[in-house]
C-alpha cells in the first residue's frame, strides 16, 4: 500500500515475523481438518484458499494445450480425430477365414451410405442354422486394419427366395427378400468405410459394405467409394453390364445378353461380398488413416444427392476402378473444380468412361443403375435429355461429352491376363510430385502398371495446359487396346490446373496405383514399388490438401513433346 505522500510504505520486521507465524498456524489447522470427520473436502478447500501462495513464490504450471483439429504433415493435412482413432485397439478378426461355399451366406443393405442416427436394414440369406453380424470400421488401428464397433445377437438363419430377373433389361433384384435385421447407427459408428461381416454357425462368412458419412464434415479430403462401378461389375444372379446368360453372336461386343439395368438390391458376388473395396480401395484408406489424414467418406450417391457440399472440401479422391459416372455426379464434380477450386484425384484408370444414370428401386431411391451402352436402344433416345442417354461411353452421341476434357487423358486398354506388372517411367522429374524421391527422367519404378491403363492421345480433346508426369511404354503384344497407334502404347500420369479456379486434376494412369501402396511380400522386396509410390502419393495429397493446387503449383504444359 502507499502512504499519503504516494510512496510505498515499508513493513515493520515484527509485522513480517507475525505474518509468517500466522501462515504456519493456518497451514497446521488445514492439515488437522483433513483428518477430521465430516465435510472435509469443502473445509480444506476453504482454508487452502486463505493461505494460497503468491505466484512469485510458487509458479503456476500452464494447462496442456489441446491438439489442433487439423495440422499440416509431410503426407498431407492431418486430423486429430483420425490420429485418436489410431490409438484405439484394433483387430484382424474382420478378415474372412476359410472357404465358404458360394452363397452359403450373403446379404445386402438398403443403403450404400448412412449417418449417425439412421437405421440401416440388412437382408441376409444363408444355409446356416444361426448366424451373427459384426460391424468393423476399416482403417489402420496399429496395422490390424479394422476395429470392431458393433455385433448382433445370435440370429436364426433363413434361405431367402430366388431373386427375380426382369426382362428384357436382364436386371437381377432381390427386393423380394424379407428383412433380416435393422442396425441403428449410434455415435460409435464414426464416419468411415465399414464391413458388416456375416458369420454362420458352421463357418460361413461374407461381407456387406457400408459407408458412414458425416454431412457436417469440412475435411480436406473426400474419399469416394465408387459403388456405381462395383455394381456394374457385380455378376450376382448371372448378369451385370459385361456378362449375361444365353447365346450371343460371335465376337459381339458389348455382349448382347448383358444387363441394361443393375440393382443394389442384391449381394455382391465377388470380393467375398465386399465388391471391389478390399482390392482397389482399402489400401488407400489404410494408408490415409495410418498417416492420420483429414478424411471424410462418401459414395457416388452422396455426390449425386449432396453436390453443393463438395465446396466445403479441398480434394475429392476417386478410388479404384471408377469408370461409371452419372450426369449429376459429373456435373457436381466439374462445377466444384471450375468454381470452387476443388482438386480431383483419379487414382485408377478408365475414370469417368461409362455413362450411366440412376433410378429408384422398390427399396429406395438411386438403387438401380441404367446403362444400355447403346444410345439407340436407350428409351430416352430422342425423347429425353441427350446428356442422360447412355451410350457406350460419355463421348458417344448424343451426349458427345468426352471424359478426356476433364480427366485429361483417355482410357487406353488393359494388360492381358497373366502379364506381370510393368514399370512406371518418369518423364518430368523436376515436377513437385517427385520431390524427395531422387528420381530422374527415364528412371523407372518396377511393378506399378497393371490391369487397366490410361493414355494421352494428342489428337483427342484435352486441357491445353496438361502436364505429363510419366510416360511408361507397354509391350504391344501384352495389351488389349483400341487406341490409334503413335509409335507404341503407353500408360501416362497427367496433371493440369484450372486456369481460373486453380483446381487441380490428377490421373495416375493405372488401375494398380492403390494396390502398389501395399507392402510387398518378403520374397519380393527387391524392386518393391511401395516406398516410391507412397512418397509420390504423399506429395500429391500434401499439395491437393492445401487448397486449389494451381495457386501453388500451376501445371506446365508439356504434352506437345509426347
Amino acid at each position: 500500500m502507499r502512504d499519503r505522500r504516494g510512496s510505498k510504505t515499508r513493513s515493520h520486521p515484527m509485522a513480517i515475523w507475525l505474518s509468517a507465524v500466522l501462515g504456519i498456524v493456518l497451514a497446521v489447522a488445514a492439515v488437522a481438518l483433513v483428518v477430521h470427520k465430516g465435510n472435509t473436502f469443502e473445509t480444506v478447500k476453504h482454508v487452502a484458499s486463505a493461505v494460497r501462495p503468491s505466484a512469485s513464490l510458487a509458479p503456476i504450471s500452464k494447462a496442456p494445450q489441446p491438439t489442433p483439429a487439423t495440422l499440416q504433415g509431410i503426407d498431407g493435412v492431418k486430423a486429430a480425430w483420425v490420429i485418436n482413432q489410431n490409438k484405439l485397439p484394433g483387430t484382424t478378426s474382420w478378415k474372412i477365414t476359410g472357404n465358404s461355399a458360394p452363397n452359403a451366406i450373403s446379404g445386402f443393405a438398403n443403403q450404400t451410405y448412412a449417418q449417425d442416427g439412421q437405421t440401416v436394414t440388412l437382408y441376409v440369406s444363408t444355409i446356416a442354422t444361426t448366424y451373427q453380424v459384426f460391424a468393423y470400421r476399416m482403417g489402420y488401428y496399429g496395422g490390424t486394419g479394422g476395429r470392431l464397433i458393433w455385433k448382433s445377437s445370435t440370429l436364426t438363419g433363413t434361405r431367402q427366395p430366388s431373386c427375380t430377373l426382369a426382362k428384357p433389361v436382364n436386371m437381377v433384384s432381390c427386393d423380394n427378400w424379407a428383412q433380416s435385421l435393422q442396425v441403428k447407427l449410434t455415435s460409435a459408428f464414426v464416419q468411415g468405410d465399414y464391413l458388416f461381416k456375416l458369420v454362420g454357425d458352421s463357418g460361413q462368412q461374407s461381407y456387406i459394405p457400408l459407408t458412414v458419412w458425416n454431412p457436417a464434415s469440412k475435411a480436406a479430403y473426400v474419399i469416394k467409394n465408387d459403388v456405381l462401378t462395383w455394381q456394374a461389375w457385380n455378376p450376382y444372379g448371372g448378369y451385370d453390364f459385361y456378362v449375361g446368360q444365353g447365346a450371343c453372336p460371335t465376337n459381339h461386343y458389348p455382349l448382347c445378353s448383358r444387363a441394361r439395368v443393375v440393382s443394389f438390391d442384391r449381394p455382391y458376388a465377388y470380393g467375398n461380398g465386399a465388391a471391389d473395396f478390399l482390392g482397389n480401395e482399402y489400401p488407400l484408406v489404410y494408408w490415409a488413416e495410418k498417416h492420420g489424414l483429414d478424411v471424410t467418406y462418401w459414395t457416388d450417391q452422396t455426390v449425386v444427392q449432396h453436390p453443393t457440399l463438395l465446396a466445403g472440401h479441398k480434394a475429392l479422391l476417386s478410388l479404384g476402378h471408377d469408370e461409371c459416372w452419372s450426369l449429376r455426379e459429373r456435373t457436381a464434380v466439374e462445377n466444384a473444380n471450375h468454381t470452387n477450386g476443388l482438386n480431383v484425384v483419379f487414382f485408377g484408370a478408365s475414370a469417368m468412361l461409362r455413362h450411366v444414370r440412376l433410378q429408384s428401386s422398390p427399396l429406395g431411391g438411386l438403387r438401380e443403375v441404367v446403362d444400355y451402352r447403346n444410345s439407340y436402344k436407350d428409351p430416352l433416345y430422342r425423347s429425353g435429355n441427350p446428356l442422360e442417354v447412355t451410350g457406350n461411353t460419355w463421348s458417344s452421341p448424343p451426349a458427345s461429352w468426352p471424359e478426356t476434357n476433364f480427366v485429361g487423358e483417355s482410357y487406353g486398354g488393359y494388360l492381358l491376363n497373366g502379364v506381370t506388372p510393368k514399370s512406371f517411367v518418369v518423364s518430368d522429374a523436376s515436377s513437385w510430385i517427385f520431390s524427395g524421391t531422387g528420381l530422374e527422367n527415364g528412371q523407372s519404378i518396377p511393378g506399378v502398371i497393371a490391369s487397366d491403363f490410361d493414355s494421352f492421345v494428342p489428337s483427342f480433346s484435352h486441357p491445353k495446359n496438361l502436364q505429363i508426369l510419366s510416360h511408361s511404354p507397354l509391350p504391344l503384344e501384352q495389351v488389349q487396346t483400341n487406341l490409334p497407334p503413335r509409335g507404341g502404347v503407353y500408360s501416362d500420369m497427367t496433371y493440369y490446373t484450372d486456369p481460373k479456379s486453380g483446381g487441380g486434376v490428377f490421373d495416375s494412369g493405372t488401375n494398380n496405383w492403390i494396390h502398389a501402396l501395399s507392402s510387398c511380400s518378403p520374397a519380393s522386396q527387391e524392386g518393391c514399388p511401395a516406398r516410391m509410390v507412397r512418397r509420390i502419393t504423399g506429395n500429391l495429397l500434401k499439395l491437393f490438401g492445401s487448397g486449389p493446387a494451381g495457386k501453388i503449383q500451376p501445371s506446365v504444359a508439356n504434352w506437345q513433346y509426347f
